[in-house]
C-alpha cells in the first residue's frame, strides 16, 4: 500500500509539476516569462466575467 502512495507522489512531483518547475527557473531570467500562466488565467477570467455581465444585462432587460 505504501508503494501506491509513493507512486502517486512520484507522478505529481516528477511529471505533472515539471512544467511549473521550469517556469519557476525562468523567474531568475524574466519575471514576465515566469508568470505567463498567471496572465493567461487572468485574461480568461476577465473575458468570462465580461461575458457573464453581458448575459446578465441581456436577461435583465426582458
Amino acid at each position: 500500500m505504501k508503494d501506491f502512495f509513493y507512486a502517486i507522489q512520484d507522478l505529481f512531483v516528477n511529471v505533472l509539476f515539471a512544467p511549473f518547475d521550469a517556469l519557476r527557473a525562468l523567474e531568475l531570467d524574466s519575471w514576465w516569462a515566469a508568470n505567463v500562466v498567471s496572465w493567461i488565467l487572468l485574461t480568461i477570467g476577465c473575458v468570462a466575467f465580461a461575458y457573464w455581465m453581458k448575459q446578465l444585462k441581456t436577461f435583465g432587460n426582458e
